[in-house]
């Protein structure tokens, strides 16, 4: 438990020392993908091609990459409910935890959309507290669209240091 609540309060140091800069690190791109990011958003696109999205019909992929360099990927799965969904960013967290992963270095986001889909409220707040301030990638069929720090998106989480 120390280790991980370390892991936290140093993304919310970071956090706090680069709030200056939050404009400077979100970066669009409008050319071709940079070769980092080739092989993680290829895996989040095949990611989303097992998505069960029966109801809404939008099926997203993710893949998180470890600070080792696994990657491990995942897909939103929809339940008839639609509050039971899981999201894709949180099943390839989960994933990656449950095989015994701690630390991480980014995770790629793919839709099939023309805009970028950035990951929900409560995908943010379980990235922010298993993985800190990630890089999050954001793409879609085609190319990436945006990078983004998670304490951009996230920019006031409720961590460990609240409690």
């Amino acid at each position: 438990m120390a280790g991980r609540v370390k892991h936290l309060n140093a993304g919310v140091e970071a956090r706090a020392h680069s709030n200056a800069g939050a404009e400077a690190r979100a970066h669009s791109n409008a050319g071709a993908e940079a070769p980092a990011y080739t092989v993680l958003l290829a895996a989040a696109r095949r990611a989303r091609r097992h998505a069960r999205a029966a109801f809404s019909h939008f099926k997203v992929g993710a893949a998180l990459e470890t600070a080792d360099g696994v990657i491990v990927s995942g897909c939103n799965i929809e339940n008839a409910t639609l509050g039971l969904t899981l999201c894709a960013e949180r099943v390839a967290i989960f994933k990656a935890l449950s095989e015994g992963h701690r630390r991480f270095r980014r995770i790629a986001i793919v839709a099939d959309t023309r805009v970028p889909a950035p990951p929900c409220g409560a995908c943010r707040q379980i990235l922010w507290e298993f993985a800190g301030d990630l890089e999050i990638v954001l793409g879609n069929l085609r190319r990436v669209h945006a990078r983004h720090r998670l304490s951009t998106l996230l920019p006031e989480p409720f961590d460990a240091r609240l409690l």
